[in-house]
């Protein structure tokens, strides 16, 4: 299926690529099917990609695997919350959390209060409000992947 996107064009995508939210993101929950996009074209490796929505173009948010910015991410999850995405395990488990990149590319932050949870073998997921009272919600990353980068 053809799918317009936000940063990348026209791409042609399979449905087993397609990641179904059953209560959409937060604050977007009319939208329900998303993909996730890397950009291949960079010449170094990215470890950001695009939570893509397939079905609103401009609706595209950034993402990132959490443990590359607080490598202790441990979040705490009542089960009753991830009931509808399948049998989850550490081989079917992704977490992801969006990112906030502004004009100022050193404020940059992370949602670490409400990551995104995929059941990558039923392609369901859903956005979730951790019960880890210290993750915050705009957590800045900017020192933490630069010192990554010249590590």
């Amino acid at each position: 299926m053809l799918v317009k996107t936000r940063y990348f064009g026209e791409i042609d995508l399979t449905e087993e690529k397609i990641i179904t939210l059953e209560k959409g993101l937060m604050g977007f929950d009319e939208f329900k099917r998303y993909t996730i996009l890397y950009d291949c074209e960079k010449e170094e490796g990215t470890n950001i990609s695009w939570f893509q929505c397939v079905d609103e173009p401009s609706l595209a948010l950034p993402v990132i695997n959490p443990l590359l910015v607080k490598e202790d991410y441990n979040p705490v999850v009542e089960d009753e919350l991830l009931e509808g995405l399948g049998e989850i395990t550490e081989e079917n488990l992704v977490i992801l959390i969006t990112m906030t990149v502004p004009k100022e590319v050193e404020q940059m932050t992370v949602n670490l209060k409400a990551p995104i949870i995929i059941n990558a073998d039923t392609r369901k997921g859903a956005q979730i409000i951790v019960e880890n009272q210290d993750y915050e919600v705009k957590y800045k990353i900017y020192d933490i992947l630069k010192q990554k980068k010249e590590a």
